[in-house]
């Protein structure tokens, strides 16, 4: 496997999380943010001309919404070059679609998507997202890139949880014909490697060795071959993204 190479910077857009807060800054001497109420009204395109000092109107809808879910674009920067992964694509089509406008964000410059482990809260939006990535590609003079998907080969048939003794299914994760369909490459794998000029780590299955890593509890996931629910708390299939960004690590250790 080829070494993760050190980036100069790594610039992260929230497209869908479970928690949406405008108005809080982050830590001082923490992490730049933009996306803040101040930044959304300053960037309004809807400029005033009949009231008084006022500039320009801040509207709702240009605030995006939380989901129950994830989906981060990730853009690495070393010297000239970038690089950007979606990592995720949240629980629905509708939410992945209105929350990319809403930021204006530049989804063009897509090249891979990273699925972190088939769950509907992390894959729902898949289809759209794709659709979306190669109609911007177009639209943008990059239609003849390439737009990778990179998944685990395991995808379960089902995924649920048990309440009690009852058992609750969740809608089945896009098929990898779907994804394909969709105008995505597949590739798949479930051992650690390198993507994008070894600016970007996907890993393999993530040991779990801490008291808090103890999986999720009353996961099951349902094979059709047998018709059964089976046990699936350890969540197997579960991959990190990992950047190698300069000065972030001291002695060897993040």
């Amino acid at each position: 496997m080829a070494s993760l190479v050190e980036i100069d910077s790594l610039d992260i857009t929230v497209i869908v999380d479970n928690e949406l807060d405008v108005m809080s800054p982050p830590p001082p001497n923490t992490v730049q943010s933009t996306g803040l109420m101040g930044n959304i009204a300053l960037e309004s395109p809807h400029a005033l001309h009949d009231r008084g000092d006022a500039s320009k109107e801040l509207r709702m809808s240009s605030i995006c919404c939380s989901a129950h879910g994830l989906s981060v674009m990730i853009t690495a920067t070393k010297g000239d070059t970038k690089h950007t992964v979606l990592f995720d694509t949240g629980p629905e089509e509708a939410v992945w679609e209105r929350n990319a406008n809403r930021l204006r964000a530049d989804i063009s410059t897509i090249e891979l998507i990273q699925l972190s482990h088939w769950h509907r809260d992390h894959s729902g939006g898949m289809l759209r997202a794709i659709r979306m990535i190669r109609e911007a590609q177009r639209a943008n003079g990059r239609s003849g890139h390439d737009l990778v998907v990179d998944l685990h080969d395991s995808r379960p048939d089902y995924r649920g949880f048990t309440i009690g003794s009852e058992t609750v299914s969740l809608e089945a994760d896009p098929t990898f014909e779907e994804i394909e369909d969709a105008g995505a490459r597949i590739e798949k794998s479930t051992t650690p490697h390198t993507v994008l000029d070894d600016m970007f780590l996907i890993s393999g299955e993530i040991p779990r060795v801490t008291e808090y890593e103890t999986g999720l509890k009353h996961a099951v996931r349902f094979d059709k071959a047998t018709g059964t629910w089976d046990k699936d708390e350890a969540i197997r299939d579960e991959r990190l993204l990992a950047c190698n960004v300069k000065g972030k690590i001291e002695g060897g250790r993040p």
